[in-house]
């Protein structure tokens, strides 16, 4: 049992949970920022400004999303650089093979593929084959067994979703918002299950509410350790850089999430605010922007004459309700201690 211990310890293979529930989780959110989010920004601004270069910049950047979280993944675990490298092939299997639980499927296969190419890593005099070839064979093999499934449970979320679509507006509106919005947060797609969906028209636009109250929410609660470059980060990026800490501290999703619960109805009832845009951008909340043009679009090709209410329903559910809500229930919850100091700060 000693030498066992002796061998993982010598190849840094450290079953923790912060190294895998905190810092490979928060390196995965910074893999997927640096690829598909960004990407989404820079594409949406060269659509509004009309420069085909933004668009294909931000496409190619898209397009590696998986590969990326792959390989922060294994920064994180301080891989090997032939075990590093390999882990591209690894993110690119497991993130398609997952379908709307891709990035909760390159997350869990990259770290067991990581740590395998770590335990062969220099143990042969034909490393340079050896090492890519364990991590890369045991990846795509883990991405065949696992991803589909794991594809399957999140794309489940969608049937609830649906049976959510059918209540009263009111009920509807509340429950879209709060489950997109913590699916938008959690390590799977949302937007990938809000177009399988076709999640479009009311219901689109609750889910829009919902994703918009995580992601204003979570910049503007943690503006205090997280400063401009946080605001910014959680606020045109994603609010899934909060997992490692939600994972630490799950009562700081609580605010954001009650903001959801508000916003939605209110998107629904009062507002009577749709997303007849594309189905993807239902799932995409402030990220680039996306989820209120996906509204305005919406209202532009179906030749709406757009009023100020309109426009007044779009900045109070979009930015200012989520900002104030969730930073009215994050102070409560500071004050009874549920959130300490730094318990918001991104890694």
């Amino acid at each position: 049992m000693n030498s066992v211990k002796e061998f993982l310890t010598k190849k840094n293979v450290i079953f923790s949970a912060r190294r895998y529930g905190v810092e490979a989780m928060a390196a995965m959110a910074q893999g997927l920022f640096a690829s598909l989010l960004i990407g989404t920004i820079i594409s949406t601004l060269g659509k509004q400004l009309n420069v085909p270069f933004f668009v294909q910049a931000g496409g190619y950047a898209s397009s590696v999303a998986g590969p990326a979280m792959a390989v922060s993944i294994g920064y994180a675990l301080q891989a090997p650089q032939l075990v590093l490298f390999s882990l591209i092939a690894v993110g690119a299997a497991a993130n398609t093979l997952g379908g709307a639980g891709g990035p909760l499927a390159v997350y869990i296969i990259a770290i067991l593929a990581c740590e395998l190419g770590k335990l062969v890593s220099k143990e042969t005099k034909i490393d340079i084959i050896v090492t890519p070839a364990v991590t890369i064979l045991a990846g795509a093999g883990l991405s065949q067994l696992l991803a589909p499934g794991i594809g399957a449970a999140a794309s489940s979320l969608g049937n609830v979703i649906m049976w959510a679509t059918e209540l009263q507006p009111f009920f509807m509106g509340m429950i879209v918002s709060v489950l997109v919005g913590i699916a938008l947060t959690l390590p799977i797609s949302s937007a990938a299950i809000c177009a399988a969906l076709g999640l479009t028209g009311l219901a689109g636009g609750a889910a829009v509410a919902g994703c918009c109250a995580q992601m204003i929410g979570f910049a503007v609660m943690s503006y205090k350790e997280n400063k401009i470059g946080g605001l910014v980060s959680q606020g045109l990026g994603t609010s899934m850089l909060q997992m490692p800490n939600i994972i630490k501290n799950p009562k700081i999703w609580i605010a954001p999430t009650l903001a959801s619960a508000v916003t939605g109805p209110l998107a629904t009832c009062l507002f009577h605010f749709e997303n007849n845009g594309p189905a993807v951008s239902s799932g995409m909340g402030t990220c680039g922007f996306v989820g209120p043009i996906g509204v305005y679009t919406g209202w532009i090709d179906a030749g709406k004459a757009v009023t100020g209410m309109d426009w007044l329903g779009m900045a109070l559910i979009c930015i200012i309700l989520p900002a104030i809500l969730s930073y009215v229930f994050c102070e409560v919850e500071r004050h009874f201690g549920w959130i300490k100091e730094n318990d918001l700060k991104l890694q």
